[in-house]
């Protein structure tokens, strides 16, 4: 085979057996030349027979040299298939390499343009729900929405951000499954408060929902928990949109529940809802890849029958108990089990608070009026797009590819700073750069947006004391750090 040939799965088994093997022959003759060795040297004929005694010890010495022969034959053998495997092993290592640097790119270069779009989208669906404010004019009812023509301004902007949404799930579950078969994805564990991940993801799906006529009831603790936040949020947002996919709508009211329980050292993160439910013999069904139980509810539900298997597969990763219950004509409920490490004595809320009923104060609602916000950005849909959203929000924004360029144009000292990690060619990262910033204005609160999934970046901001969010942007998630960190 040649070196530069990728062994099949199959191949490289059957190449460690024949090794296996050929080490155990290789034991075998060891030993049986030693007993002969032992049998020449112990070997006392009698004087009587001194003929008999020689043709004893030449054949003795006529199997030892045939067995050390053998023994040769054998060690060039197991030399040449230990290159054989030395060598389909660099051919497999190159290979993954080339596949990790290969999703890497792509992350990044598919993952720009639409981290744009959903700035764009985001920002004027805001402006189009500021101008219903100032002219709540009440629209005909009588119109047939059914036509395209009809459709109202707002109304096509929520199904573009639908459409962009849709997208950003599948490029999001092909690169996932695509980094878990090639090994390369690895947990960013931190301790950070749970209401951190779900706050953001209950509004999001709240609204999601409404849109649908559902309701999403949200269920909120004040315990801190150990994981990787943004793999965390995979799932539970895997969680949330198969339940909104199958709750019914229409004169049943589709309800889901988004809540947290205490379970000993464990926080049991549920996602419920009172949709069909699944059969007990296809539980273990779901979560196998490109298999989806139920058909599509509507024509604007799109997936690869991923979501459930990349679940599994991250859960088993982070060492997080994965479970599913579930009645026939009454609902499922998908579960993932976290680890507290909030001391047992804080300050505030007790450690195992929950507040039912209602959604918690959402940090949303807080103004970033006249804040002054430096966005170092290379890619300038990517800067208009943030321009637009954020200036909507009333922050002063200053964008431009290098920070030394708003240094130079001596705009307003920033209050915070949004720094892309992968900027142009030959320029400092952004870490470094936001880095640089800090030494002139130390405290800056400082956001760090990137299309790399890997653990080392993300614990590098961390350390820095840097929010990180990844690309595309989600913007109500942004507006929750911004928030935070003014």
């Amino acid at each position: 085979m040649a070196p530069d040939t990728p062994l099949t799965d199959s191949r490289r088994d059957g190449l460690s057996a024949e090794l296996a093997a050929l080490k155990a022959r290789n034991r075998q003759l060891e030993k049986i030349n030693a007993a002969l060795i032992e049998r020449v040297e112990s070997s006392s004929p009698s004087p009587s027979a001194p003929y008999a005694a020689f043709e004893h010890a030449v054949l003795l010495a006529d199997q030892v040299r045939e067995r050390t022969d053998t023994l040769h034959r054998t060690l060039d053998e197991l030399g040449a298939l230990n290159r054989r495997l030395t060598a389909a092993k660099a051919a497999a290592e190159a290979a993954n390499h080339s596949k990790t640097r290969f999703l890497a790119a792509i992350s990044h270069d598919l993952l720009q343009p639409l981290n744009a779009a959903r700035l764009f989208a985001s920002a004027l669906e805001e402006q189009l729900a500021r101008l219903a404010l100032d002219d709540p004019t009440p629209g005909d009812a009588s119109q047939d929405v059914s036509s395209p023509s009809d459709v109202s301004p707002g109304e096509l902007v929520a199904r573009l951000g639908r459409s962009l949404a849709d997208v950003e799930s599948l490029l999001g579950t092909l690169v996932d499954i695509s980094r878990l078969d090639a090994g390369v994805l690895t947990a960013d564990v931190a301790v950070f408060p749970v209401r951190e991940l779900l706050d953001v993801l209950a509004e999001e799906y709240r609204q999601l929902g409404a849109a649908r006529g559902l309701e999403l009831h949200y269920v909120a603790s004040h315990l801190s928990i150990e994981s990787d936040l943004q793999l965390l949020a995979r799932v539970v947002r895997n969680f949330l949109s198969n339940a909104l996919r199958h709750v019914p709508d229409g004169s049943t009211r589709g309800r889901v529940l988004l809540g947290c329980r205490r379970r000993g050292d464990w926080l049991e993160i549920t996602v419920a809802d009172n949709g069909p439910g699944i059969a007990e013999h296809q539980r273990e069904v779901v979560f196998q890849e490109f298999r989806r139980l139920a058909p599509r509810q509507d024509n604007e539900q799109r997936g690869l029958g991923l979501g459930l298997a990349i679940v599994k597969r991250i859960t088993g990763l982070l060492e997080h108990p994965l479970s599913l219950t579930s009645t026939p004509g009454r609902g499922a409920a998908f579960a993932v089990r976290v680890p507290i490490r909030q001391p047992a004595s804080v300050e505030g809320p007790a450690a195992d608070a929950t507040s039912p009923g209602q959604p918690c104060a959402s940090p949303l609602a807080q103004p970033l009026l006249d804040t002054v916000i430096w966005v170092v950005e290379d890619d300038r849909e990517v800067c208009a797009g943030m321009q637009s959203l954020l200036g909507g929000w009333g922050a002063s924004v200053y964008c431009a590819d290098d920070a030394e360029v708003l240094l130079q144009q001596a705009v307003a000292a920033p209050q915070v700073l949004i720094v892309d990690h992968q900027l142009g060619e030959g320029q400092p990262d952004g870490l470094k750069q936001a880095q640089r910033l800090r030494q002139r204005w130390p405290g800056l609160p400082v956001v760090v947006i990137s299309a790399d999934h890997s653990a080392p970046l993300k614990a590098r901001a961390r350390a820095l004391g840097f929010g990180f969010l990844l690309k595309p942007v989600k913007p109500l998630r942004l507006r929750q750090l911004l928030v935070n960190r003014r």
